[in-house]
């Protein structure tokens, strides 16, 4: 990392105006940390779900079973 920003700086010392602009946007690009972000807020959703379904399962399970066998019982 201190070789980046070393070499970063050295670019951005040696450069001519319009390279140093360039330099200058490219460090301060933060579109990669957004798409981090999404990614984090999507990995906590999915941690929810997982949690959600382990707590209630079971319970889940025995009520559609409730349902499926008072179904099966009222067959004509």
């Amino acid at each position: 990392m201190l070789r980046l920003i070393t070499a970063t700086d050295t670019l951005i010392r040696n450069a001519k105006a319009g390279a140093k602009a360039k330099a200058i946007a490219l460090v301060k690009n933060t579109d990669g940390a957004t798409a981090i972000e999404y990614g984090l807020i999507a990995a906590g959703i999915a941690v929810a779900i997982i949690a959600a379904v382990f707590a209630l399962g079971s319970d889940l399970q025995n009520f559609f079973t409730g349902i499926s066998k008072q179904l099966q019982s009222k067959k004509p």
